[in-house]
Formats: structure tokens, sequence, C-alpha cells
């Protein structure tokens, strides 16, 4: 069944309208102060590329995540939740927008060398999830991995943050390897924009700076989208804790030990929260970016595929809500989910209608996770899922989500899977259910149909590289080349 999770009866009343007119400006100041003291902080921390079976309240019995795992706990964990892109910018892109990122033209990874070029990256005209919350009277500030755009008008300072503290690329050393004399580009640690210096360890470093706005917005609500570039590679780890997991002969020493710095610093903000009297009334929305990647060793069980890929393990993310005040903790939900659903659901808790003039492709989460009561037969009654359908496209790879059907297309070829009894995608069950492949297919070229032409792409390499990753996938054989360099040394074979 649907687990459904009981919200307080304080997410009802929590952001009613409380401005009356009032003849004395004494009582009309302190009803704003009571209204700006119930509304909730909230923090995004977006992990970079970690896996579905990488946490431990997911299931690992090798990464230890205490600090993380006991924030899951006391919120409420979705099993079924994905991001609208299979790789890092799209994704983020999408998210930060609440549409599918394709509707504005952002399909694929950044190229290279665009630190000069206006229209690479997240469209000007999108209104920010970061805009929404500083207009709407919240400190905004984005710490770690940009990734959606380098040129001025496309950093954070220009997309509803006032406050910057991070890359303008998606990933660098872990250690300092750029002089700040040598200017702005786009992996040196910038604040704002300004080049600065920093010792240690990256994500401990960004870490401490998250800590250092919760101190600077203690009395004023504020939105934080913490995005520590962990567990991206390059795969270095902080050689006290590495030492540790090679002493014990840890299977993937490096990523666990990457992932324990990860864990640390998700400890260190829910701890300067815990000790200023915010956590109670902050939402922290957890997720990765994509699917765990093959490139950090990370581990997707027990889906199929991986970062890029349209079988589940590209896109569906370890994924939860923590929310003290205004969620009762310590249950799941397995309706399907969406990381474009965050914006449409903060809305929700600012008590807004819909903001912009363009429709959004997310949904307020809030009804799904709601009941009037504890009453067990009311909550097995609600059965209905946040999303009916969900699409993903890059290249020639496009996929659909219908309940729990699931239709990829890789060029002319496409199959059809059925996760409710087949999550690992091995059974094609394409020839034996025509008419819903037809279905599904009219569906998804429609929802192409509405889509503009992207406006780059990630190369013909790249392209051949990922067709061959999901041709193998539904083949079920092994990946012949999954980087430039191997598809090189194949080419190469092939000629002889």
């Amino acid at each position: 069944m649907k687990h459904k999770i009981l919200l307080s009866s304080f997410i009802s009343t929590l952001l009613l309208s409380t401005c009356v007119q009032a003849t004395a400006q004494s009582n009309t100041l302190a009803q704003e102060t009571l209204v700006e003291a119930e509304k909730p902080n909230v923090i995004v921390v977006i992990v970079d590329d970690a896996g579905y079976n990488d946490f431990g309240f997911m299931g690992s019995q090798e990464m230890k995540t205490p600090h993380i795992d006991q924030l899951a706990s006391q919120g409420v964990v979705f099993t079924d939740a994905h991001t609208s892109g299979t790789v890092c910018a799209p994704s983020r892109a999408g998210l930060l927008a609440g549409r599918y990122q394709h509707r504005f033209g952002f399909t694929s990874n950044l190229p290279a060398h665009h630190m000069d070029k206006p229209k690479i990256g997240m469209d000007v005209d999108e209104y920010t999830l970061a805009n929404l919350y500083q207009d709407n009277g919240y400190n905004t500030f984005a710490v770690g991995k940009w990734h959606i755009g380098e040129y001025e008008t496309l950093r954070p300072n220009a997309r509803g943050f006032d406050e910057f503290f991070g890359l303008l690329s998606g990933s660098r050393s872990y250690y300092p390897t750029y002089d700040p004399a040598e200017g702005l580009n786009n992996k040196i640690i910038v604040d704002n924009d300004t080049p600065v210096e920093f010792e240690g360890y990256l994500t401990d470093v960004l870490g401490d700076k998250a800590v250092d706005y919760i101190e600077e917005s203690k009395d004023k609500p504020f939105f934080m989208y913490f995005s520590p570039t962990a567990v991206h590679a390059p795969m270095e780890a902080r050689a006290d804790i590495l030492a540790k997991y090679k002493q014990q002969n840890h299977p993937r020493p490096v990523l666990a030990a990457m992932t324990e710095s990860l864990d640390i610093n998700v400890g260190k903000i829910t701890k300067k929260l815990s000790d200023d009297g915010l956590l109670e009334n902050t939402v922290i929305i957890f997720l990765s970016d994509n699917g765990g990647d093959t490139s950090n060793n990370t581990n997707n069980f027990p889906l199929k595929g991986y970062k890029g890929e349209k079988f589940e393990g590209g896109h569906r993310v370890p994924f939860f809500v923590s929310w003290p005040k205004g969620l009762q903790g310590g249950d799941i939900y397995d309706g399907l989910t969406s990381a474009l659903d965050i914006y449409a659901t903060s809305e929700a808790i600012l008590g807004l209608e819909h903001q912009t003039s363009k429709s959004h492709d997310g949904v307020n989460l809030l009804p799904f996770l709601q009941a009037n009561t504890p009453n067990e037969q009311q909550l097995s009654a609600s059965t209905s899922n946040p999303h009916d359908k969900l699409f993903w496209s890059k290249d020639v790879n496009s996929s659909m989500r219908q309940g729990d059907l699931k239709l990829i297309v890789v060029n002319n070829r496409f199959a059809l899977f059925n996760l409710a009894d087949d999550l690992s995608e091995s059974n094609d069950i394409a020839r034996q259910h025509p008419e819903t492949v037809k279905q599904m297919m009219t569906e998804l070229e429609k929802w192409h149909q509405e889509l503009p032409k992207p406006r780059w792409d990630e190369g013909k390499v790249w392209a051949q590289i990922t067709v061959e990753k999901h041709l193998a996938g539904l083949d079920n054989r092994k990946v012949r080349y999954k980087n430039p360099q191997q598809l090189k040394r194949f080419l190469a074979k092939q000629k002889k």
C-alpha cells in the first residue's frame, strides 16, 4: 500500500494570512513580526552523483551516514523519487525552475569554456526557486556547486541568491589548486564574484560556510541551496578518514571516506540549527542530483543503470523531507515523485498561489503527505500519486514512467518494463503489450512536440557512449566503453 504520512494540524494553519487592517502602526508591525516568526527556514541539500544504495537510510551497510540517517528518520523517505535529468546540470536547472528543463532547451550538461556566452545556461526568463523565496522576505544562500550558467547574468547572485560561496562549474579538486590572483574561472572558489583562497578539504569548507550563513540569518527566515560537490569525481578524500577505511579493508575506501565527510558536514548544519533553536521549524529536503555514477564507484542496487542513463538507476534518487514542526516523521512514501515538486511544495509552504505565468511540471507534495486523522482505513483509501506520468530525454534517448510501467526509447529501439515485479528492468515485455507501447509512445511524442530544440548538446562522442550504455542495458550485456578513452581503444580494435 501507499504509505501516507500524517502532518500535524500545524501545516493547515501555518501560513494563513494574518494581515488585517490596523490603525496603529505598532499593531501592524507586531503582526508582521508574528508572521515572520512562523515562516519555516528551508534547506535543499542536493548532493552529487550519489548512489541509490549508498546511505544508511537507503539500506547501505557499507556507507556510514549517521547524521543524514537521523534526519531521514525524523522525516519522510520517498522511495520512488526522481530527478528530471540524468546528469548534473539539467537536473539542477529543472529543480530550480520547477519545470522540465527541456522547456527552455537545457537538456544536456553545459559545454566547456562558456563563461563568456550569455545563452549557455538556464534561461534568464525562468523565475527560480531562489527568486520565489527572495521575493517573499527570505535571505537566500547558495553554497557549493552551481553548474547552470557561468556568464554574469546566469550566476547565482543574478538568479535570486543574496549570497553565493562555491564554484560555477560542475566539479573540481577537493583541495586548493587554483590561485585567486589569476582571476575568475569556473573552478575557482568564489565568494559571490570574488575569487578566494581556502584551506583544507572542500566539503568541510562548504559545510563551515553553510553554518556561517545560518548564523547570519538567525533572526530572519532563510532559504539555502546547499550543493556540495561530494561525492562527484575526482575521487579525493581526507587522508585521516581514508586511512581508517583502508585499515578496515573497506571495499570502496575512497567513496566511503568522501561520504563520511559529506555526512559530517550535514551534521554540522543540523547541529547549528539545533543549537540556535531553528531545527524544529526548518524544512530540509535531501536528494542526489541524478543516479550514482560509474566513475565514483557508487552502488545503485537494486536498480539498473547509472548516471546519464534512462534506466531507473540514472534518475531514481535518495530523497527525504524533514520538518519536525510540520511533518510526523519516521515513515515511507512510495508514490511517484519528482524533484520538480520542490518548487510547487515551496509555494505551498509560503502559502502562495502559483507565482509565474509559466506552467510548472511539479506538484505540491503536502496533500499527499497528510490525513485528517491517523485512521488506517483513511490512509489506505488514499492511493493517488503526485504524478501519473514522468518523462526524460537527452540526445537520442528518451523514457517515460506511467505508473509502474517504464518505456525506454533508444534511437529506433524501444523496450517496456513493469517495475512492480521487475525493478531491475531486465524483462522486456513490449511484445506482449503492443497497445500499451503504442499509447505510451504517443504520449512521449506528444510531450516532445511541446519542447523547443535543445540549445546545445554534449557532442557526438558522448552521444555514442550513451547509446552504447543504453543498448548494453537493454541487451543485459556488459558495456563495451564508458568514456572517450575506452571508445577510442574500442574503435582502434575494430579497425584491425
